[in-house]
């Protein structure tokens, strides 16, 4: 270990600038190691610190807080508290109040959702997306069809999994004149961690397209400033940032884009005004419009906490552990190979750290170049205490470039007998016979340490043949 670290450290010197990181896993979050626990999905989810909890639960135990749909003190109390982190959200985002609003949801799903209902999309409008979003963005499709607009998938290319430029100056095009053109893609893919560059929000505006960026895999690790960059609509969900607490997320939307979106229906808390004689309701102005019902008042305020842990240990810090660390991952998962001379791992997505994340995303293969079903990966790494992911992580067409899944192939498995309406993943499985149905997906992140990538490179190694 010492000879291998030291190693380490001659190739990627900048580990040395993070080690704050490990004061903080000592202190905050000892109970990794004191569990043993090998923590590698950190994409699926971030970890909370102790201070974390203490921090909320002192706010919970030394006040009184009622629904903020009211004027009483218990319900102006919580309503500061709400408030209080709505503002945090922005300026963590440096986002201008002028500009942004921040809609709280229970996670970046819901947040997708409410742009999907309530887009105006109509006969002849365009949504454009890149293969590899997440089935939430995915799903705004349903919406797209629905109202007669325009579905357009922007292809990934092998072996990197990304846009080729001028496909994508070619799909900016289609915009109609006029129109509501709507264009989504993630700032980091979840399956492939490729990041894709944010210059090309203000070339969309510039074509005629509002702009969803997917935050959501990016923001744990990397500076998201909406004073430099502009896009319309960025969801998130907290937890994977830092860890606690789950089921809320937000929308960051562009006031002037949200006065674009037309609800299909009012709820509890998003009117002003509703009459049931009179068949008529008046929605409430920005945040208020989009939030149905009361908002999780007493879970919000751990937002803010939140927020605050990760500005004290350092964006760029936690940025630049990962970075570091991947590198490391990348760089020992290719240079293995069976004694046949087969490598153990295909990675796919960038096989190195430029314009990457960090998620290393791989299939492992057998001294035959047989594939080994990610499942058994799993459960191999599940009795060393290793968290890892398998699948295709709800990012299906990333999924079906990188694993070969050809139109031909899902339109058969598709049209099959029994298959009109249902579809278990065992049948898939038997549709695409002889390829992977998924992938192991290996994400570092805040208090990952050199030790935690030894540990899984071991496991690795034990795969050998």
């Amino acid at each position: 270990m010492t000879e291998s670290f030291a190693q380490f450290l001659q190739e990627y010197p900048a580990y040395a600038q993070t080690t704050a990181l490990d004061t903080l896993r000592a202190q905050e979050y000892s109970r990794l190691d004191s569990t043993r626990q090998v923590y590698l999905d950190y994409t699926g989810g971030g970890l909370y610190a102790d201070g974390q909890v203490r921090q909320h639960q002192q706010i919970l135990l030394g006040g009184v807080y009622g629904n903020p749909h009211s004027t009483n003190p218990t319900s102006l109390a919580a309503t500061e508290l709400v408030e209080g982190a709505r503002s945090a959200v922005l300026r963590f985002f440096n986002a201008d109040p002028q500009e942004y609003d921040v809609i709280f949801t229970a996670n970046a799903s819901g947040a997708l959702k409410l742009v999907g209902e309530s887009y105006p999309f109509a006969p002849g409008d365009q949504y454009l997306l890149t293969f590899d979003n997440h089935n939430s963005v995915n799903g705004i499709r349903e919406f797209a069809h629905a109202r007669g607009a325009q579905v357009t998938y922007l292809p990934v290319a092998l072996p990197d999994l990304r846009v080729p430029e001028e496909q994508l100056q070619e799909k900016l095009r289609l915009a109609r004149p006029g129109g509501n053109n709507l264009f989504a893609y993630p700032a980091q893919s979840n399956f492939s961690s490729v990041q894709h560059p944010l210059d090309w929000i203000e070339q969309a505006h510039q074509a005629g397209w509002d702009v969803l960026l997917d935050a959501a895999a990016f923001a744990p690790s990397n500076r998201l400033d909406l004073s430099v960059i502009h896009p319309d609509f960025v969801p998130l969900s907290f937890y994977k940032i830092f860890g606690y607490p789950t089921g809320l997320g937000a929308l960051l939307a562009r006031r002037s884009a949200l006065k674009k979106l037309a609800r299909p229906w009012f709820a509890g808390g998003t009117i002003t005004v509703a009459s049931v004689q009179g068949d008529k309701y008046y929605l409430a102005e920005g945040h208020a419009a989009f939030e149905d019902g009361t908002v999780d008042y007493l879970n919000i305020p751990a937002i803010e906490i939140g927020l605050r842990h990760i500005e004290n240990v350092g964006i760029e810090t936690i940025h630049q552990r990962v970075l570091t660390l991947t590198g490391w991952l990348l760089q020992n998962l290719l240079a293995m190979r069976h004694s046949s001379g087969v490598p153990l791992v295909r990675v796919y997505g960038p096989a190195n750290n430029q314009a990457r994340g960090g998620a290393v995303t791989v299939n492992f293969f057998d001294e035959h170049n047989q594939p080994i079903d990610h499942r058994a990966i799993e459960e191999a790494a599940n009795r060393q205490n290793i968290s890892l992911r398998t699948g295709c992580f709800c990012n299906p067409g990333a999924g079906e470039v990188a694993l070969g899944i050809s139109r031909v192939e899902l339109d058969v498995c598709f049209h099959g007998p029994g298959h009109e309406t249902r579809l278990t993943l065992d049948d898939f499985r038997l549709c695409i016979d002889g390829k992977s149905s998924g992938a192991v997906r290996i994400s570092v992140g805040m208090v990952s340490n050199f030790e935690d990538i030894q540990a899984f490179l071991q496991f690795c190694r034990g795969l050998l043949r």
